[in-house]
Formats: structure tokens, C-alpha cells, sequence
């Protein structure tokens, strides 16, 4: 039995070896410190988060979406589409922001069929307040952490990625990019 483990496991491993040996030693190398940075700054900004506001790194996500949409009001799908969650997924966090008295949810006037979410002023103050925590957060693990000149190529590098991803991606492009 044991050494069917072992077989098993020397199978997955050149598996895992023979998908990754798609990818250029470089590549790789790239992909995995993305994975691990996304990994490690997720958990920090959601712990600060809960911590000092309260929030959920979700929650945050969702509020500070909805702060930049006019008069703080979209519909669901919109919203879903622009944070890149799947609407059933949103519509069930929702209900949980709007018990929290966050956002408002209602009957789109203009499409009886969508639902529109306003921020409410709650929302609007636990929002604002969470922000500057987390900015300083993003500053302190994020920005200090890169010299001055690596800036400007990273913020290419990443919007390069980006808009491959809004290209060959399955979500519609943002409205607010159109």
C-alpha cells in the first residue's frame, strides 16, 4: 500500500512538472511569486481589514466598487461583471452587506428584471474609514517594498496583463472601460 502512495504521488508530481514545463524557467518563476505575493497581500489586507473596520477583504471590494459608480448606485450584474465575481455570488454577499445596513438593494426602476444596489450612508462612512487603513497597509507592504523606478514598469507589465485578460477572458469588459 505504501508504495502505491509513493507511485501515486511521483505521478502527480511529474504531472504538476510536465504543465509547468509549458512555461519558460522565467515564466515560472514569475508565476509562482505572483501567486505567492496575491496569496500573502490577500490574507494581510483581509486581516487588517477585519481588524481595524470590521470588514472582509469581500466586503471592502464591494464598497469600494460601488463608491466610484454614480451616486454610489449600479445594478447587480454590472457590479459583478466589474469586480469580477459571479452574480450569484454577489447577490448572496449583498444580502449579507444589506442586513449589515451597507448597501440597499431594490427593483431597478429602468428594468423591472435588475436589481440596483445603492451604498447607503453607513456604507459610505465604514468605506471612507476603511480606506485609510488599508491604503497605509498597501503602502507599507506593497509600494515600500518596490524601488521608485520599478514602478512605472510593473504598472505596465500589469496593465499589459490586464487587458490580455479582458481580451481572451470569459467577463465582459466593464462598462466603465468601454
Amino acid at each position: 500500500m505504501c508504495r502505491d502512495r509513493g507511485k501515486a504521488s511521483s505521478k502527480r508530481k511529474q504531472g504538476e512538472e510536465s504543465a509547468f514545463s509549458k512555461l519558460t524557467p522565467a515564466q515560472q518563476r514569475a508565476w509562482l511569486a505572483f501567486i505567492r505575493l496575491r496569496l500573502r497581500l490577500t490574507y494581510e489586507m483581509n486581516r487588517q481589514l477585519q481588524a481595524e473596520a470590521n470588514l472582509s477583504l469581500a466586503d471592502y471590494d464591494v464598497l469600494n466598487a460601488l463608491r466610484y459608480e454614480p451616486e454610489g448606485r449600479t445594478q447587480i450584474t454590472a457590479l459583478a461583471i466589474r469586480i469580477g465575481w459571479e452574480r450569484s455570488r454577489l447577490s448572496h454577499h449583498l444580502r449579507r452587506l444589506e442586513g449589515r445596513e451597507l448597501v440597499e438593494l431594490r427593483t431597478a426602476p429602468t428594468d423591472r428584471r435588475a436589481t440596483e444596489i445603492t451604498l447607503t450612508d453607513q456604507g459610505w462612512a465604514e468605506i471612507t474609514q476603511a480606506s485609510t487603513g488599508h491604503v497605509e497597509l498597501i503602502q507599507r507592504l506593497f509600494f515600500d517594498g518596490l524601488p521608485d523606478q520599478l514602478v512605472e514598469p510593473m504598472t505596465v507589465a500589469l496593465e499589459s496583463i490586464y487587458d490580455n485578460v479582458i481580451e481572451r477572458g470569459t467577463l465582459p469588459r466593464p462598462a466603465h472601460e468601454s
